[in-house]
Order: C-alpha cells, then sequence, then structure tokens
C-alpha cells in the first residue's frame, strides 16, 4: 500500500468487518474510476441472473480501469457497491466474493455497501465504484 494512504478506524467507533472508518490521503492525484458494470468487452451483459458471474466480471473490469489509470488495488481510497437486493444474506455474499476477489485489497479502505432497487442495464445485479490515489 502506498505511504500516502493512512487507513483509521478511530477508538470512538464499532470494528468494522474488513473495511476502515477514514481513509487520509497526503498528496498526489486522484483517479475516480466510473461505476464497473459486468458487461463484457461486446457490451453484452455478462451472467444474466448470476451474481457471482457478474462480481467476477466488475472485478475484472475495475482491475482493468484501475491499471489504465497507474493505479492498483492497494491505491483504492474509497469504494461503493451497489447490489440489486435488501436481503442481507445476498449482500454479505456479495461483500465475502469482492473482498477475497484480486481486487479484495480495495474494500479495505473507507467502503460503502448498498443493496438498491435496480441498476442501469436490465439484469445487472452488481456495480462498483472506485476512487484511487494515484
Amino acid at each position: 500500500m502506498s505511504a500516502h494512504i493512512t487507513r483509521i478506524n478511530p477508538a470512538e467507533l464499532h470494528q468494522p468487518p474488513g473495511y476502515t472508518h477514514v481513509t487520509i490521503v497526503e498528496a498526489g492525484r486522484t483517479a475516480y474510476i466510473a461505476g464497473q458494470c459486468p458487461m463484457g468487452l461486446d457490451g453484452a451483459l455478462v451472467g444474466p441472473g448470476d451474481l457471482g458471474a457478474q462480481i467476477d466480471q466488475v472485478v475484472a473490469n475495475s482491475l482493468a480501469a484501475l491499471s489504465a489509470a497507474g493505479a492498483t488495488p492497494a491505491d483504492v481510497v474509497r469504494s461503493v457497491i451497489y447490489v440489486v437486493s435488501s436481503d442481507q444474506q445476498m449482500l454479505g455474499e456479495a461483500w465475502s466474493r469482492l473482498t477475497q476477489s484480486p481486487l479484495g485489497v480495495a474494500f479495505t479502505t473507507a467502503s460503502t455497501l448498498l443493496g438498491v432497487a435496480s441498476l442501469g442495464f436490465t439484469g445487472q445485479l452488481v456495480e462498483v465504484d472506485l476512487t484511487a490515489a494515484l
């Protein structure tokens, strides 16, 4: 992880399950990665109805976007995860798959997991947006 990124969990706040309450970036440029969708290179939705397959595609797309910015998952300072569900178990499964993926370290920083009613593409179940310190 970059020396210019500090992660803090204040004693006055609950211990978070894997992420950090506060992330401080000392200096430098920032990359804002648009919400990555489970779309293949051909523009078609990958894994209709299959959350796991969609997460895997979102991870691959996110890694490509970070690389294009000259960043790695360790440079991520903020993430927002959107899952089409209000079911706590499904949200937990999405969190677990993401944090155990090659993108996993990105979610150890300031992170938000949201259950939403719908996303931009028909059949889309997940989307991740990232902010990275360069």
